[in-house]
């Protein structure tokens, strides 16, 4: 079945930073866009970063632009989020999301939780 698992949150001071990783199987990863979202409580999920099939695209929410960047690594499945000088309104949970480009069919994650707090 379809399994897209996240690891990689935590604890983290401000000006720190964190790699999310996204572990994907069930489906053809190398077909999907590849996407990270993130929510806080009250609030609707966020769109943080995309990456293309093959990795030549991405785009970045104006708030994390400069300071995140996606990668995937198609070999193994894996799309990842690297977090650099992170601040607390990062704070959230992060999702992991994956859609079909052809179908838009799509898949969530269970969500792993980042904490930027001195």
């Amino acid at each position: 079945q379809v399994q897209l698992v996240e690891s990689g949150g935590g604890l983290v001071q401000p000006g720190g930073s964190l790699k999310l990783s996204c572990a994907a199987s069930g489906f053809t990863f190398n077909s999907y866009i590849m996407n990270w979202y993130r929510q806080v409580p009250g609030k609707e999920r966020e769109l943080v970063a995309i990456i293309s099939p093959n990795g030549r695209y991405e785009s970045y929410h104006d708030s994390v632009k400069d300071r995140f960047t996606i990668s995937r690594d198609n070999a193994k499945n894996t799309v990842y989020l690297q977090m650099n000088r992170l601040k607390p309104e990062d704070t959230a949970v992060y999702y992991c999301n994956a859609r079909d480009q052809s179908t838009s069919l799509t898949y969530w994650g269970q969500g792993t939780q980042v904490t930027v707090s001195s």
